[in-house]
């Protein structure tokens, strides 16, 4: 069974700067060299609009940071267009000199608390210091198969195949206990990275009880494909889930060998949420948001054997 040792917060939100007044949301690494990472991640200014930034750490150091972004490298598109009201990285993948950066936008809907999204691509050729965004339209947005939104693409360049699974809405309620969101994560591929072919296959579909799976972590290791998700239960908030497949289209849950839950008290006693998994030499190390939709930050955990 896997363990994790939990590190505590390694990332907080500056409140000072305009576009970070709160959370640090969606972390998603990107290996520079040696043990150096920038990790890219969301926060929300005075009007809950999302913007990307990054940071800059040695893994083996987390608690240090080496340097991180003043300005955003990506900011909300013009009113109107589907990402006025906020970017979040979900994905980066070098291809080449150039790298590709996945994003999902999101606009309010008319009737709070509902919302859309829909994924962008931005790309970079300086290393990931600035990005351009590749359109002001989504390279992915509701289809038939997807009939709320789509969202949360964790995308991989496997033997010249642009593979893709992603957050797959199916609806969205108001209930007299609250709004509740369904979404499941579905399968997408693509032969150059922008135009993706979808057929509504399903990957890690709802359990009973379940209402929610999200952006999940995906590695292969030992010719094993691994994720790690955030899963939420009807009355509970997002936990870690855990998955294999011998393909990355047919995966088994094996939730119980997670290896991780939350704390007694503290920033993530309530739930587990977005999370992304860096292997790294061997060894496995865990970013992950806590309460309130990564309100306080990203924590890190390194897995321990046992």
């Amino acid at each position: 069974m896997q363990h994790w040792k939990k590190l505590g917060l390694v990332f907080q939100p500056d409140s000072r700067l305009y576009w970070q007044r709160s959370h640090a949301a969606l972390p998603t690494h990107l290996h520079l060299h040696d043990d150096i990472f920038r990790i890219y991640f969301t926060s929300r200014d005075e009007h809950n609009c999302t913007y990307t930034g990054w940071f800059e750490i040695d893994i083996t150091q987390p608690h240090n940071i080496l340097r991180k972004s003043e300005e955003p490298v990506l900011s909300p598109g013009p009113l109107g267009f589907f990402d006025d009201h906020g970017v979040q990285t979900t994905s980066i993948v070098k291809h080449g000199d150039r790298l590709y950066l996945y994003y999902l936008g999101w606009n309010p809907g008319l009737t709070a608390p509902l919302f859309y999204t829909s994924i962008g691509l931005a790309t970079s050729d300086d290393g990931g210091l600035t990005f351009q965004k590749y359109s002001p339209a989504p390279v992915m947005e509701r289809s038939k198969h997807d009939p709320w939104m789509v969202s949360g693409g964790t995308v991989r360049l496997e033997n010249g195949v642009w593979r893709m699974w992603y957050i797959s809405g199916q609806k969205f309620e108001l209930t007299a206990t609250g709004a509740k969101s369904y979404y499941d994560i579905r399968y997408a591929e693509s032969a150059d990275g922008i135009n993706w072919k979808r057929e509504g296959y399903i990957c890690l579909p709802l359990r009973e009880n379940e209402t929610n799976i999200s952006r999940p972590a995906i590695i292969l290791e030992n010719g094993v494909y691994k994720s790690w998700f955030p899963v939420k239960k009807e009355g509970s908030g997002y936990r870690i889930g855990y998955a294999e497949s011998p393909d990355g289209l047919n995966w088994k849950r094996l939730d119980e060998l997670a290896g991780i839950t939350v704390s007694a008290e503290g920033w993530d006693s309530e739930a587990l949420d977005k999370v992304d998994i860096i292997l790294h030499k061997g060894k496995k190390y865990m970013l992950y948001n806590g309460n309130r939709f990564g309100f306080d930050g990203i924590g890190m955990a390194v897995e321990e054997a046992r």
